[in-house]
Parts: C-alpha cells; sequence; structure tokens
C-alpha cells in the first residue's frame, strides 16, 4: 500500500478540542432517538472530526454504531433504521488522549456485572495512567487507549459496593483529577456529569416531555428543544422515567471553563454559562482595537473563527470591514497530500485571497489564535501574493505559552511559536508589518453575563488543578501506548 500523508483540511494549523456528546431520554413514545442524536451531533461536528457514534437503549439492550469519520460519512439512513430505543447517546471525538484508532471511538460500550454502561467523554483527565495502571495490576483489560475506558472501569468496580450507579459515579469521580464532562447511559437512567471545576460546557434541554444534555447549546436548537441550565460543576444530574433528580455537588471548586472555548472552541451561536459566544469574541475583538491600533484600509477576518473578533475590531476602530479571504466550503475532512510541495500549498486549496479587496491597500487580519505560526505565515503570503500593501495581524487571544493538560492539543511547549521569541520576533517570522495579541487581563472580561470563572492556563501557566502527573507523563513520551495493530487496519 502506498504511503500517504492525511491532514485535517479544515482545521490545519488550529488548536483541536477533544469531543462533543450528546443524550436523550424519550418519554415521548413518537421521537426517534437515533435521528436527534444524528442531527445533534451534526450541530456538534466542531468539535470532533476522528470519529463519532451513536449508542441506543432499547429496553435495557443497547444497540451502536461508530467508526472513524465525520457525521455523515459514519451514518446513513439504512444504519440509522437499525438504531431503535428509548434512549440515545451520542460522540464526535478528537483525540487528544489516546490515538485514532477505531476502537478509541466512541460511546463506550461496557458489559459487567450488573449490566451494560455507556459512556460519552468530552476531556481528559491528568492522572489517567497513574489509574489506568492501578486498575490493569488488579487485572482490568483495556481495549483502546483513551481516558473513558479508566472511567467505565472504575465505575464498574465501584457499582459492585453500591446501590446505584450514580452513587458509583460518585465514589468514582473522588479518584479522578481533571476535566470531563459526561453523558452515561445505565439500562434504565441517563446521567449527565460535570467535573468539579466545569472544565468543559455541559447543558440540560428539553424536547417536548424529554430530557436531552448536550456540550453546546447548538444541538438543542438543531432539535427543536428548549434550553433548560447548564449542568454545574461537580453536578451528577440523573434522568429518568419519573424526570430529572440532581445529587449537588460533594465539594466546591473554583469553576475553570475553559476559556478557549469562548475564544475558538465553541460555535459562534452557542451560549454557554450564560454568555454568547458570539458577542464575546467581539468583545475581544473591540478589545484588540483598543489595545493595538493601527491605520488601515480594511479589518478582514481568517474564516470562520475570526469573523466575529474581526467585526468587533471594524466597529471600534471604525476601519471597514470586508471579506478579504474566501474558504472553500466544499474540501472533505481529509485530503491527500503526497508532496512537500504539495503539502506547502495546502493553505492555497483551503482559502483564496480576495485581490479585489486588498490589492493595494493596508490590510488587519484577525484570527483567533496562533499556534505555530506555519499556517499564519502562508496565508500572510496569500494577501502579499493579492497585492496587500501591508498586513497587520492582531490575534484575539494572547500567545500560547504553556501546554494544556484538560482535553486541548498543547501537550508540550516545543512547537509553540511564541515560546522563547518576543512578539516582534514572531511577527518577522510570519512575516506582517505588526502583529498584536490580546491581553490576558482584557481575554478575562471578554465573556459579559458569564456565571462562571475561567481556565487560561495555556496562556499564564496557572493550573487550576495539581498536573505534576501528566507533566511528567509528558516529558517522558508514554502517553500513547503501543498496540497491535489489525492487518488491512488504516
Amino acid at each position: 500500500m502506498e504511503n500517504r500523508e492525511y491532514v485535517f483540511a479544515e482545521n490545519e494549523g488550529k488548536l483541536k478540542e477533544e469531543c462533543g456528546v450528546f443524550g436523550i431520554f424519550a418519554n415521548d413514545g413518537d421521537l426517534d432517538c437515533a435521528s436527534l442524536a444524528y442531527y445533534a451531533l451534526f450541530a456538534l461536528q466542531h468539535r470532533g472530526q476522528e470519529s463519532c457514534g451513536i449508542a441506543v437503549n432499547d429496553n435495557g439492550t443497547i444497540i451502536y454504531h461508530k467508526n472513524l469519520g465525520l457525521v455523515p460519512e459514519v451514518f446513513n439512513e439504512v444504519v440509522l433504521n437499525h438504531l431503535k430505543g428509548q434512549m440515545a447517546v451520542g460522540h464526535v471525538r478528537y483525540s487528544t488522549t489516546g490515538s485514532n484508532l477505531r476502537e478509541n471511538a466512541q460511546p463506550l460500550v461496557t458489559k459487567y456485572i450488573k449490566g451494560t454502561l455507556t459512556i460519552a467523554h468530552n476531556g481528559n483527565l491528568v492522572n489517567a495512567t497513574r489509574l489506568r495502571n492501578e486498575l490493569e495490576q488488579t487485572g482490568s483489560v483495556f481495549q483502546g487507549t483513551n481516558d473513558s475506558e479508566v472511567m467505565a472501569c472504575l465505575i464498574a468496580k465501584e457499582r459492585i459496593n453500591t446501590h446505584s450507579v450514580e452513587d458509583a459515579i460518585e465514589k468514582m469521580m473522588d479518584k479522578l483529577i481533571g476535566a470531563y464532562s459526561l453523558v452515561i447511559m445505565s439500562p434504565s437512567k441517563m446521567i449527565a456529569v460535570r467535573d468539579p471545576n466545569g472544565f468543559r460546557p455541559l447543558s440540560i434541554g428539553k424536547l417536548n416531555n424529554s430530557y436531552v444534555v448536550a456540550s453546546e447549546t447548538v444541538a438543542f436548537d438543531a432539535i427543536g428543544a428548549e434550553f433548560v441550565r447548564d449542568v454545574l460543576p461537580g453536578e451528577i444530574v440523573v434522568i429518568t422515567k419519573d424526570g430529572l433528580k440532581s445529587i449537588p455537588p460533594k465539594k466546591q471548586c473554583d469553576t475553570s471553563l475553559c476559556i478557549f472555548e469562548h475564544i475558538y472552541f465553541a460555535r459562534p451561536d452557542s451560549i454557554i454559562e450564560g454568555a454568547s459566544v458570539y458577542n464575546a469574541r467581539k468583545c475581544a475583538g473591540r478589545f484588540l482595537a483598543q489595545e493595538h491600533p493601527v491605520e488601515a484600509d480594511v479589518v478582514i477576518a481568517v474564516p470562520d473563527s475570526g469573523i466575529a473578533a474581526a467585526i468587533g475590531y471594524a466597529e471600534e476602530s471604525g476601519i471597514p470591514y470586508d471579506i478579504g479571504l474566501m474558504k472553500n466550503r466544499y474540501i472533505g475532512r481529509t485530503f491527500i497530500q503526497p508532496t512537500q510541495a504539495m503539502r506547502e500549498n495546502a493553505v492555497r486549496i483551503k482559502l483564496n485571497a480576495l485581490s479585489a479587496i486588498v490589492n493595494g491597500k493596508r490590510v488587519v487580519m484577525v484570527d483567533d489564535s496562533i499556534v505555530r505560526g506555519t499556517t499564519s505565515k502562508r496565508i500572510i503570503q496569500l494577501l502579499r501574493d493579492a497585492g496587500a500593501k501591508e498586513v497587520h495581524m492582531r490575534v484575539s487571544s494572547p500567545p500560547f505559552l504553556y501546554p494544556c493538560y484538560f482535553g486541548t492539543d498543547i501537550p508540550n511547549r516545543d512547537s509553540l511559536v511564541a515560546v522563547g521569541r518576543t512578539v516582534e520576533e514572531i511577527g518577522e517570522l510570519i512575516g506582517v508589518d505588526s502583529l498584536g495579541f490580546l491581553s490576558v487581563d482584557n481575554m478575562m472580561k471578554i465573556a459579559e453575563g458569564s456565571k462562571c470563572g475561567f481556565c487560561n492556563a495555556c496562556f499564564t501557566g496557572e493550573y487550576p488543578v495539581p498536573v505534576e502527573e501528566a507533566r511528567k507523563e509528558n516529558e517522558s513520551g508514554n502517553k500513547d501506548r503501543k498496540f497491535i495493530k489489525v492487518l488491512g487496519e488504516e
């Protein structure tokens, strides 16, 4: 088989966030849970493009389908017609812990002495490796490399000596350190769980008499459900045929929602912890204009995540906003780049500069972040080739300086362009006339109306929970364990 390199076309050079989760407990007999999960996962596709899956519960019997690929690649009408049940759990995944293998696709469905357990997980555990090693020492067997198997094993062990699955989950949470928003399905219950720090979002909605839970409110919009409230950090929400029951947080922590949900990860039409993502991004753009003004003729965005911030920058600065970069919206999840020359030209397949807008102009280009700097450099060259007289880049987040251990793919500092460089040196490297980043102080103000605190550790190095275990694991280079590869498997 010839050697080919596959690249994620939509998000090359961008940060990627681990997963999106969805669950529905139907009290209305005519609801097609699998189809509703399918539409909800479409709305959450931005949170993960490597694999997806749906599991349904038909009177205690779990049927599931999952595979590598996008939602429309993995599911079709024939598959969905076989997924009939009164509950459903859905998942879209991007792997930050565990390889991109079929075994790591979720939801994770396990059988144990008390029945079946289905888990969909968004986040990343700091102490997963230690917990996994301890479980293996007592005879546990793992098929994949993700954190969800560790949690499933812990719940199964605790369930033997507890009265209910929610009691077992509560005991499991005592052992976990890190980020986890979970949707868990037992034979008769659906349970939503959020870690005590609330690193990742999780919301509750209602569709007629039925309850739904999802990573973002856009999933509710997609199926016509009504937002009810957010799951509290540390809360366990149990949904049965009798309704919804809340088990309040066992311990109180300062909330630490990932601030990058508002900057990039979440869809702009989502509401997270009471704050509009779109308004937060516009606010970031307004702050950028105040902090880093420049004389220019036009403000443009790197689509799509930079658009709202660019509009905010334009409104605050008085410089007109226009479309300077056109995105190819028909490009697939992956495309083949067999040569170095094609890899270097990859950005031209995704984006094209509009010379009618930028030719002879002083351009302000707004993007949400700079990670490695290679993609920014190529986009700036596109603008130069289209005749831009000056290019001034404005970034609606601070420079990335530290690893993230909670579900974002910044495993170490080695690939971060801002480490060891000044802003001026970064600007020279990517080829701009000037460069400005949003300050940490103003970044923490963008989510107007938010009811929570935020984690900004990837910018400041100030972690809300101890991360020494994960740091040592990353430094040792053993985060991804080696597994036997099945012959013929992609």
